[in-house]
């Protein structure tokens, strides 16, 4: 049994939780920073004097409460342990994959979501163990922010919320629905909901630690941009685009072998004279 809560978990995305940024030299820098922003504005971030300073006040929850219990959690929970934690919410995420996946016309998806939460809720114990995965049964995670992408919405603007950290508009948009199909919701004790939701949190924000020393330069940029490119490679299933050298219609032109314009001497050698 060991064996499958052994297993390393995956890597979490940056959209659950924001990272440390001081408010102190956000506040020290206000000025500086304006002319930057003005400098280098983004198109997709067009808000970013309001994200920033939505961005610090995360930080200093963060810093101060959050990251020193992700870290106590860690410390002293066993790697089984927590990887059976994320395990367990994984699994109650297949729900929201599922429905997601059948609102965009996947229903080989869909289908694959809901043996994956079949399986890992009865044989898994829960979803505590990951047997789908090791019978090679996975499914692309879907929410209603990339339902709404594939509906159209397929641009939208950078958006950093209060306590849930990176967003956009569209994903922001979305967040109800996918809070109305999370299974933890509908727990009837009070307590246990709560307790639940938090667990979830702190394993998701412990899984985060390392992946801050990746951070390089402005905290805020890298995690937008992070944050954005994730989700445009969830958004398009992992579709990089066009690869025109793997096209079968991609032709050489004779002038690409052509060889006439080669010196003589690249040929073996200069021509003996009188």
């Amino acid at each position: 049994m060991w064996q499958w809560l052994n297993n390393e978990k995956p890597a979490l995305s940056l959209r659950s939780k924001g990272v440390p940024l001081l408010l102190v030299t956000l506040l020290a820098s206000g000025g500086c920073a304006s002319t930057q922003m003005a400098e280098n504005a983004a198109p997709e971030d067009p808000w970013e004097g309001f994200n920033r300073k939505v961005f610090a006040f995360n930080d200093v929850l963060d810093r101060y409460a959050l990251k020193p219990v992700a870290k106590g959690y860690r410390a002293v929970t066993p790697d089984p342990v927590e990887t059976g934690v994320g395990n367990f919410f994984s699994n109650l995420g297949e729900v929201r994959t599922a429905l997601n996946s059948v609102l965009q016309g996947k229903p080989a998806n869909a289908g694959l979501a809901t043996s994956r939460f079949l399986i890992n809720s009865t044989v898994g114990i829960g979803g505590l163990l990951d047997y789908a995965t090791l019978m090679e049964i996975t499914a692309d995670e879907e929410d209603f922010g990339q339902t709404l992408a594939v509906w159209g919405w397929e641009d939208s603007r950078y958006l950093v919320l209060p306590f849930f950290g990176p967003s956009t508009l569209r994903d922001t948009t979305g967040m109800p629905a996918n809070m109305a199909t999370s299974p933890v919701n509908y727990v009837e004790d009070d307590a246990v909901r709560v307790s639940l939701t938090a667990l979830n949190v702190i394993d998701i924000r412990a899984g985060l630690l390392d992946q801050e020393e990746l951070i390089r330069g402005d905290r805020y940029r890298f995690i937008r941009d992070a944050y954005l490119q994730s989700r445009q490679f969830e958004v398009s299933d992992g579709e990089l685009g066009d690869d025109p050298f793997a096209s079968e219609t991609f032709d050489f032109d004779d002038s690409d072998f052509d060889n006439s314009g080669q010196n003589d001497s690249d040929s073996g050698g200069d021509e003996v004279t009188d």
